[in-house]
Parts: C-alpha cells; sequence; structure tokens
C-alpha cells in the first residue's frame, strides 16, 4: 500500500541545558505525519550535522554511533517493508508498532464471523429471529468453502480483504456452490456487515467494498391485485381452519404485518390513535423498529371475529396464528379454492399492503415506510418501481385530454 514514508535523525535541547551532549531523536514521517522516539543514544552539538543526521568525525566511537543508527534505519524500514508485504495500511503508530514490536492483535474473518452469530443465537426473540440466524450460518459455511477452495486456508487475517477477495467470493457462489444472483447478494450483505463492524472498530483501514457492485437483478416483488384480495377475502370456505388462515393471511394483507409480527401481535397492542380511531403500536421482531398502523375496517372485523376465540382470551393474542409451516400449506388450499395462481405466502401479503392497499391509492411512500418499520426508504422504494396498475390509472386522464384535442 503505498505511502509518503520519511526518517531523520536529530538531536533535541532539554530543558535547563548548560551544555555537553544532547539526546538524538528519531522522527518518522508519514504522508505528512509525523511520530518522535528516542534512539537512545546521545551526541555533543559541534560533532552533530543537522543535515545528515549523523554524528561528523573519524573517531571509533563516532563511527559507532553512526552504525548504530544506520542499523536503526535499517530496521525501521523493514518494517515499512513488512507492512506493504503484508498489504496494511501504513501510519507513523502502525509503523512504530511494527518496528517495536507492540504490532496489533491480527483479527481472522471467520472468528469474527463465528463470534457475530453467536450473539445473533443469544439474541433470537429480542431483536433477531431464527431464520436471520440460520442465514448467518448459511453465509458463515459458503465463506468457509471459499476460503479453502480458492485459498486452501481455513481463515484469513481480515487485514487481507481486497476487491478481489469480494468479486470472488461473488464468482465461487455463482459458480462453484450454483446459487442465485440474489441469494449470492444476501451472503455477500452478511460478509459486509462484518466488514463494517470492523472498520467501525478501526480495525481495517481501508474497505474492500470501495468499487464493488453486485451483478445480482433486483428480484421482482410479486403482490395480489385487489381483484385477487378480494376473491380470498369473499371465498366462502367450509372447513374452520381455512377460515382462519384466510383471515390471518387477509390481516396481514391490509396491515402489512409479516408472518413473526402477526404472530406476537397482542391485545394491548391495539390502541387509540390521534384521528380516534384503533392503531397497531408494535415493534418489528426483524429490526426492532417502531410499526404505527391505523386499522382498517377490513383489518378490524378480523380482529372483532377473534375477539372471543379461546386461543386469543388465553394467550392475550389478537389472531389463533398456527406454524408457518401449517399456515403455509393451508395458504396453497386456499390460493387454489379462490382461483388464484399465485403463490400465497407472508411475504406477498407484506407486499400487497404497500402496493395494492397503498401505494395504488396514493398513500404517500414516506408514510407506507413508517408503517411498513422500514429504516430504508429505498427499501419501500421498490415497490412503487412495480406499479404498472397504478401508472395506468394515472395516465387514463391524460389520455382523455388528449384524445379531445
Amino acid at each position: 500500500m503505498k505511502s509518503n514514508f520519511h526518517l531523520l535523525f536529530y538531536i533535541r535541547k532539554q530543558k535547563n541545558y548548560k551544555g555537553g551532549a544532547m539526546p538524538i531523536y528519531m522522527r518518522i514521517t508519514v504522508n505528512g505525519k509525523r511520530a518522535d522516539m528516542s534512539a537512545g543514544r546521545e551526541c555533543e552539538p559541534v560533532k552533530w550535522n543537522s543535515q545528515a543526521g549523523r554524528a561528523i568525525g573519524t573517531k571509533e566511537e563516532i563511527k559507532s554511533l553512526n552504525n548504530y543508527l544506520d542499523s536503526l534505519q535499517s530496521k525501521v524500514r523493514d518494517a515499512h517493508q513488512v507492512l506493504i508485504d503484508a498489504n496494511q495500511t501504513i501510519t507513523t503508530e502502525s509503523l512504530l508498532n511494527q518496528f517495536t514490536g507492540k504490532t496489533q492483535k491480527s483479527r481472522y474473518l471467520m472468528q469474527l464471523f463465528t463470534e457475530h452469530n453467536a450473539k445473533v443465537k443469544a439474541l433470537i426473540g429480542n431483536g433477531f429471529e431464527a431464520n436471520t440466524l440460520k442465514g448467518y450460518n448459511t453465509s458463515e459455511k459458503h465463506l468457509t468453502g471459499y476460503l479453502q477452495n480458492e485459498y486452501g486456508k481455513t481463515d484469513i487475517e481480515i487485514s487481507q480483504l481486497n476487491h478481489a477477495f469480494i468479486t470472488g467470493f461473488e464468482f465461487y457462489l455463482k459458480a462453484e456452490c450454483k446459487i442465485s444472483g440474489v441469494s449470492a447478494a444476501k451472503y455477500i450483505k452478511h460478509l459486509k456487515k462484518i466488514v463494517n463492524h470492523c472498520i467501525a472498530n478501526n480495525w481495517l483501514k481501508q474497505n474492500p467494498f470501495i468499487n464493488f457492485k453486485s451483478s445480482a437483478k433486483a428480484k421482482e416483488r410479486t403482490y395480489l391485485t385487489q381483484q385477487e384480495l378480494d376473491a380470498i377475502t369473499n371465498k366462502k370456505f367450509v372447513v374452520e381452519r381455512l377460515v382462519q388462515v384466510r383471515d390471518v393471511f387477509v390481516f396481514c394483507c391490509y396491515t402489512g404485518l409479516s408472518y413473526a409480527d402477526v404472530k406476537k401481535l397482542r391485545r394491548n397492542e391495539i390502541g387509540i390513535g390521534m384521528d380516534g380511531d384503533k392503531w397497531i403500536f408494535t415493534s418489528r421482531q426483524k429490526t426492532d423498529t417502531s410499526s404505527r398502523i391505523p386499522l382498517l375496517p377490513v383489518a378490524l372485523t378480523i380482529l372483532n371475529r377473534y375477539q372471543d376465540h379461546p386461543q386469543c382470551e388465553n394467550k392475550g393474542l389478537l389472531l389463533p396464528v398456527l406454524s408457518n409451516q401449517k399456515m403455509n400449506a393451508y395458504l396453497k388450499e386456499i390460493a387454489d379454492l379462490s382461483d388464484v395462481v399465485k403463490h400465497l405466502t407472508f411475504h406477498l401479503a407484506r407486499h400487497t399492503f404497500a402496493t395494492t392497499v397503498t401505494l395504488s391509492n396514493n398513500v404517500p411512500i414516506e408514510t407506507v415506510s413508517k408503517m411498513l418499520g422500514h429504516t430504508n426508504i429505498k427499501t419501500t422504494q421498490h415497490y412503487a418501481k412495480i406499479l404498472d396498475l397504478k401508472v395506468s390509472h394515472d395516465m387514463a386522464a391524460l389520455k382523455q385530454h388528449y384524445a379531445g384535442i
């Protein structure tokens, strides 16, 4: 790693100097920033050449002093080369540490990844979901495979991470592991989180993700049209279990809640909003961000339907929510019976709230983002790109205007 490096020796007059030899100091300058340390020797001012940074004379003691200073200079340059070979950021501090043997503790990528995943595991149910940990564990497994396959190692110092490492990992995921671009982007995002953690702690001076751009194309988000949503909402089912699952799904379509959030939704999380109507006041399990959602009539009707349900009364819950596996199995049957060809999931329900229920009805994207509990409005903007139906409606009046000209 390139750096502007300079070294010189000089003598420094101490306070209350009354004559005689003065201590010699070594000054290291890297990119304009300097650091001084004692050279451990002295020299009389009349015997010192400040321009050369050496003692003047032919006596054996002068030769010995200059040889010692030459040796120090050689050791500093060796330390500088070690940092270059290790591809480490060179500063006055890092160079002095290398020279004196006070090198920083080496930190390794997979060790940090394992420590990170252990913390996530400890926080399941308190800010993290089990599926989140599963994703991080899979990322760790793929990184381990990449290191063994490409580098013949089980771990690597974080100082060795660079652009080539990142692009190589992406290629490995797609070519060797046969992973889709979208999934590969998720695993690379997990790696980036570890890298950002290192940068925040000043363990890594340069970001290896600079100039990296994922080749993955954004995954198209599916959602229900209003016609499809109405078909599911109004379908009459004989089996009570199908009715319950349908109601929970439709409730999510009109509130934007995820499966994890609707499953934990309690009665005390319903309150009166500033408009005098009932709102949901909860926090997203995935990101621990607050969500305040006014209850639309359809959602309120569903809640009233289960007010006296035994499971809800006993546990203080708002809706009887089955396991994710069972819910998904019943949703497939509900889609078939409702003549809806799309694959029903709770992700799709959340997308439907963002698109069909809110954005298509002119709810500002900032408001939608707040209700969804998004930490970044860019996440919400993905939904706005797919509303062809909204574009069609918005352009209808304009077409009519120009048709009359």
